[in-house]
């Protein structure tokens, strides 16, 4: 979870979220090689005092600074369009969860299971425990099985909301009248926070997601409870 001071990206929970850190450290590398060139290239002019005579229309450097940033453009594209389509590669989901984005919480449907279904509430600061997250935290977790394919179909139930867990690397816009899909693998256990991305209205900011990655054994006690309950 994001903490005071934190520059960097959040730990990454899912293998496609450590794919989106590769590709970040990738392309900062490329950035910072081209301000160094050119800002290297800047400060010689200031200091340069010989002309060249026989410079007329420059065919030389103009071929060489049209091929090189076409180059560099390949080189971040490349890996870019693979993460593309990794993003949005969907396999056989062991589980099927529903969201659906309201003024301002979140239900949650587990389709595989019979009259699995709640609200997710944010806690209020004054009913919130001494080891609470003030306005993260909720009521009721949607708890998932860790190392397990995960299907997540995403609406809204009044405007355009947006599910968004950066240490799974999920973000998806949630549209009255609009299904859209993501789908993730969680590789270890914790508590992984989120909060509606697109502006919703007046509590837009007190709208949470926590995610709670447990065992597949602790997610089947889980599912058997709620369905009694």
């Amino acid at each position: 979870m994001p903490t005071w001071g934190h520059l960097g990206l959040q730990d990454s929970a899912s293998p496609l979220m450590e794919q989106l850190i590769f590709f970040h450290d990738h392309a900062m590398v490329v950035l910072i090689l081209i301000t160094t060139l050119v800002g290297y290239m800047m400060s010689t002019l200031f200091f340069n005092t010989f002309t060249n005579r026989f410079l007329l229309e420059g065919q030389t450097i103009e071929i060489v600074w049209t091929v090189l940033p076409a180059l560099i453009l390949i080189f971040i594209a490349l890996p870019s369009l693979r993460l593309l389509y990794l993003l949005d590669e969907v396999n056989n989901p062991s589980v099927t969860l529903k969201t659906i984005g309201h003024q301002w919480y979140w239900s949650y449907e587990y389709s595989d299971f019979l009259q699995v279904e709640f609200d997710s509430y944010m806690i209020p600061s004054n009913e919130l425990p001494e080891d609470g997250f003030r306005l993260l935290d909720v009521d009721n977790r949607t708890v998932l099985p860790m190392n397990t394919q995960i299907r997540v179909l995403i609406s809204a139930a009044d405007v355009i909301h947006s599910w968004t867990v950066p240490a799974l690397g999920v973000k998806a816009d949630a549209i009255p009248g609009r299904l859209n899909q993501v789908s993730f693998l969680m590789n270890r256990p914790g508590l992984f926070y989120g909060q509606c991305s697109e502006i919703c209205g007046a509590n837009h900011s007190f709208m949470p997601i926590v995610i709670e990655s447990v065992s597949v054994n602790s997610f089947l006690n889980w599912i058997s409870s709620s369905s009694e309950a």
